[in-house]
């Protein structure tokens, strides 16, 4: 099955409800114990289990609700909740879940089980993913004052279920764009990097910067950020004292296997 881009209409989230002024509070204090990527590389045709532990910090019982979504995320700053199983790369419809509502005691835990039924395809290549929230239910207790009005907030907990396909789909990466920024005094290489690929990354990236004469200036280094299919990121990297001019760069986006991508630029540093 080939994958066809996805452009539809790591988490928590804070979400402001409008319920009366002065008084903030949370209206449940539940949160997710562990990580929030759970990932499994495994075959077509099986079946695995995972799970999610939510905690309940309050002094009341609270009833979380949980639902899935999918997910994409681009370079720019958006993040994309669609409805789960749109995306082509989405595994949504794999996925079973235990619960989707769950009281927790007060002071307690509660475990919700999920189950992950890969398709028996053998042409279903690299990754697939989705969102599992996780969030208090809206009829929680409210406490206040009737003469105020109260912002609630609402703490929205994201868990993503990446599922690899044995170590199958093509891994590519497409430079989208360049710029140096200025912020705080501080000279910034802004990169822009999609992954074009079939197969999710979780590279590190690097920049080799040379005077205009090829001479060695320095290495610089961004952070390692895990890149699915059809998303994109935006790495900052920090090029401390460097006076205006000239020069030569040479970017490296190293997944730490056999994959490993470059590219050369020109950049001018002008103030």
């Amino acid at each position: 099955m080939k994958k066809q881009p996805y452009f539809p209409c790591l988490l928590p989230m804070l979400l402001l409800t409008l319920l009366g002024s002065a008084n903030t509070f949370a209206a449940a204090n539940i949160k997710v114990i562990g990580p929030l990527v759970q990932e499994t590389t495994t075959n077509t045709g099986a079946v695995y289990n995972g799970n999610i532990l939510i905690e309940n910090t309050g002094e009341t019982p609270c009833t979380a609700r949980i639902y899935q979504t999918d997910y994409l995320y681009y370079a720019q700053g958006t993040n994309i909740y669609g409805t789960p199983g749109e995306n082509p790369s989405s595994n949504a419809n794999w996925i079973t879940l235990g619960a989707n509502w769950v009281t927790i005691p007060a002071k307690d835990t509660a475990t919700v089980n999920y189950k992950v039924q890969v398709p028996q395809n053998s042409d279903l290549p690299g990754t697939y993913w989705s969102m599992l929230m996780v969030e208090p239910a809206d009829d929680q207790a409210i406490r206040g004052r009737k003469d105020t009005i109260t912002l609630q907030t609402k703490i929205r907990y994201g868990i993503q279920v990446i599922t690899h396909i044995g170590n199958t789909g093509t891994r590519r990466i497409r430079f989208l764009d360049r710029k140096i920024i200025t912020d705080n005094g501080r000279k910034i290489l802004e990169l822009d990097i999609e992954n074009c690929g079939e197969r999710a990354l979780f590279p590190s990236v690097s920049l080799q910067l040379f005077s205009d004469s090829g001479n060695l200036i320095g290495n610089f280094h961004g952070r390692q950020t895990r890149i699915l299919p059809t998303c994109s990121i935006r790495q900052r990297i920090n090029l401390p004292n460097i006076p205006r001019g000239k020069y030569k760069a040479l970017v490296i986006v190293d997944n730490g296997d056999e994959y490993v991508f470059g590219a050369n630029y020109d950049l001018v540093i002008e103030k």
